[in-house]
């Protein structure tokens, strides 16, 4: 049974939403449902056989290397001559929302989001073919 996309990209917001580990998705490729557990609380029970090769883990964003090497890559491309500033934000704790502090500065906060959105889904995209997760709708 195929999972939509949409089903795949909400349970990857879910994991990437925290630290690696903090919130897990867990997807059976015979059934396409998903499995969600959380370290705050509030999780869904795990069938007993969820380590089984039918169950996959869906990937965390610093799994894809949708961190840190994404906002890179988009510095490169627009903001080339900001580089060092970049780096220098994410040495320090609280770097993300220093980052899209910047980039509003500059009028770059619209075109970061659409930049990162493609980014993700065409990894997550990936990541499902590589998984041979079938996708539908």
């Amino acid at each position: 049974m195929a999972t939509t996309f949409d089903e795949i990209e909400n349970s990857f917001m879910f994991v990437s939403m925290d630290q690696p580990y903090m919130h897990n998705a867990y997807l059976c490729k015979e059934t396409g449902q998903i499995f969600y557990t959380s370290e705050m609380g509030d999780s869904d029970e795990l069938p007993e056989d969820i380590y089984e090769t039918k169950y996959i883990s869906i990937p965390h964003k610093n799994d894809l290397d949708l961190g840190k090497n994404l906002v890179i890559e988009f510095i490169s491309e627009f903001l080339p001559n900001d580089l060092d500033r970049v780096y220098s934000i994410f040495r320090h704790r609280g770097a993300y929302s220093r980052y899209k502090d910047f980039l509003s500065e500059k009028g770059l906060l619209d075109k970061w989001y659409n930049f990162e959105d493609e980014r993700q889904k065409a990894a997550l995209k990936d990541w499902c073919v590589e998984n041979g997760i079938e996708i539908g709708g």
